[in-house]
């Protein structure tokens, strides 16, 4: 039992309930450093492959030459709407990289768009065609960092409270 919320430590997913949230996931906040050094954020469609993030961008996004010059960036993904219900959500910081070559886009667009689109084979293919463009990059990001909260755990710390 606590007193207060300020140490929360005791309050984090356990691994089997983070890989449930990635793999229940298909949107997650990524968040770089500008040219400025002020910190930005969007939402992007990722992809968990092997321990990594896989996001997929057109070059001409900010983003891209902002991760080229500080390949440092963060990603938070949040059960929001998911089968798991809400009040869990994992952060993680790591290093990104950009990948241009046809290597990694042949394996990608097919993974990443069946994995958007797992209801529909044929809008999962047409995705494809979408995302194979000429100047579209494959982010890869790898986790060194991770943070995770569990807000369940911190309603049983303090059962007084109105669940």
């Amino acid at each position: 039992m606590s007193e207060n919320y300020e140490d929360l430590s005791a309050c984090a997913l356990t691994p089997e309930l983070e890989a449930q949230l990635v793999a229940s996931q298909r949107e997650c906040v990524f968040m770089w450093v500008n040219k400025a050094g002020d910190p930005f954020g969007v939402v992007m469609a990722f992809m968990p492959k092997d321990g990594k993030i896989w996001m997929t961008a057109a070059e001409t996004r900010k983003r891209i030459s902002a991760i080229r010059r500080h390949p440092r960036a963060s990603i938070c993904i949040t059960s929001t709407g998911s089968k798991i219900g809400g009040g869990k959500t994992v952060s993680y910081k790591g290093n990104c990289i950009v990948h241009t070559g046809r290597d990694v886009k042949d394996w990608f667009y097919p993974e990443f768009a069946s994995y958007i689109r797992p209801e529909s084979p044929s809008a999962a293919q047409e995705f494809e065609k979408f995302l194979d463009s000429p100047h579209r990059v494959v982010i890869e990001f790898v986790p060194d960092y991770t943070l995770s909260f569990d807000a369940s755990l911190m309603w049983q710390r303090s059962p007084g409270v109105i669940q």
